[in-house]
């Protein structure tokens, strides 16, 4: 369990830390490719009012700040760009490229063919943003270089990701050997729970058995009565309790030693079922099973009986009078698939996230006459954690109960 819980601990915290990071550097790149869109868009315009190029400075001003547009004195510069001019049928009437050398003509066209098709005022094509500006005779595209400032924007992104990554593995370098710390507290109380468990258990065995002992003597001198009988009773009970703890404490352990031999796992479900025919028929309760014969298994026979008994046991005790109970076996591939079916009065979905819990029922009044203690379907679980299966309990109506038990071959 502490294992589980560990590694639960890193993938959460590095689960955390992803999305975080994804967050950041999400966010950082939508900014700064919005920046380098709005900059060359505030170009283009600058482009397409004056015809698709830059306008002279004012040397009567002698300041480009105090220019049109307030543009840098550099912008005309450090611009590659280009235009082209077509008419109303998409024919070519001429193309401007005097302002960079890696486009020629027939590419520039090409370019303002591939825009005129799609139709779109602005956008990109290639590493090329573009505004059209249409008119009553012709439509001018005019093109903008933005290569270097994309180039940038990918370099930082693959540079990013790579400080990223190196940065989640760092992290969890660090989770894997300070978790151990971490959960150290944690640990520690759970052995020391499940120690008080095992301990208590043992120390509680031996004055049980002599309360029912002496109750016994008692009735060979007084004879039966109700009052010895309740003893002997409630005394059997809190044993079966203590039992079931010490064996769900041991169960739970790491390294839980387990008898683990080859045996013919369909005869143990139809002799545990067997037993619970009369039981059943007594109760006026429809109990059905259909067991796949010549199934083997390779586990701790003691410990898979238990697990038949409790949900067979758990399947009777609420399942509602008249009702149906139904067990199934049978083999998939690598994997045995044991079942066990009840009609109930209720069981709501809230319910079955904590059917596997300790000490829990799903009647809040914890009504006795069903002689449960909420622990059952707990030893359950741990018995097929430790036969590295998987157990789950589904409903389809809300009436019913399905627990169903994967366990490799």
């Amino acid at each position: 369990m502490i294992r589980k819980l560990r590694i639960k601990f890193i993938l959460l915290s590095m689960f955390s830390l992803l999305l975080m990071l994804m967050v950041i550097m999400g966010t950082v790149s939508v900014l700064n490719y919005r920046k380098i869109v709005a900059n060359a868009d505030s170009t283009l315009a600058i482009l397409r009012e004056n015809g698709g190029r830059f306008p002279k400075p004012d040397k009567s001003i002698g300041d480009w700040e105090k220019g049109p547009k307030g543009i840098s004195p550099e912008l005309p510069y450090e611009s590659r760009y280009f235009s082209v001019r077509m008419d109303a049928f998409g024919m070519v009437i001429s193309a401007d490229t005097g302002k960079i050398a890696a486009v020629d003509t027939a590419t520039a066209m090409e370019f303002a063919q591939t825009v005129w098709e799609e139709g779109k005022e602005k956008g990109f094509v290639g590493e090329y943003r573009y505004v059209t500006q249409a008119s009553t005779e012709d439509t001018q595209i005019i093109f903008l270089d933005c290569g270097r400032s994309l180039s940038t924007f990918r370099s930082f992104v693959f540079t990013s990701c790579w400080i990223s990554l190196l940065g989640l593995l760092a992290v969890l370098i660090l989770l894997v050997f300070l978790s151990a710390r971490i959960v150290k507290p944690v640990a520690e109380s759970y052995e020391k729970q499940k120690r008080f468990i095992t301990d208590a258990g043992h120390e509680i065995k031996t004055p049980i058995t002599i309360i029912d002992a002496d109750a016994e003597v008692l009735e060979l001198d007084l004879g039966e009565n109700e009052w010895l009988r309740d003893i002997r009773i409630q005394a059997k009970r809190l044993a079966a309790l203590t039992n079931d703890l010490i064996f769900l404490s041991r169960m739970e352990e790491e390294q839980v030693q387990l008898q683990m031999i080859e045996f013919p796992f369909s005869d143990l479900v139809s002799e545990t079922a067997q037993s619970f025919q009369a039981l059943a028929k007594a109760q006026n309760k429809t109990f059905t099973v259909h067991i796949q014969p010549m199934i083997s298994l390779y586990g701790d026979e003691k410990a898979l009986r238990q697990l038949v008994s409790i949900l067979l046991d758990n399947a009777l005790k609420y399942s509602e009078a008249d009702g149906d109970i139904s067990l199934s076996l049978k083999k998939e591939g690598k994997t045995v698939c044991l079942s066990v079916y009840n009609t109930t009065a209720s069981v709501s979905r809230e319910q079955l996230s904590h059917l596997f819990d300790r000490f829990y029922r799903a009647d809040p009044s914890r009504n006795s006459r069903t002689g449960g203690y909420g622990i059952g379907l707990s030893i359950a679980k741990a018995v097929v954690s430790a036969h590295r299966g998987k157990i789950t309990a589904h409903t389809q109506d809300g009436h019913s109960l399905l627990v169903t038990v994967l366990l490799p071959v």
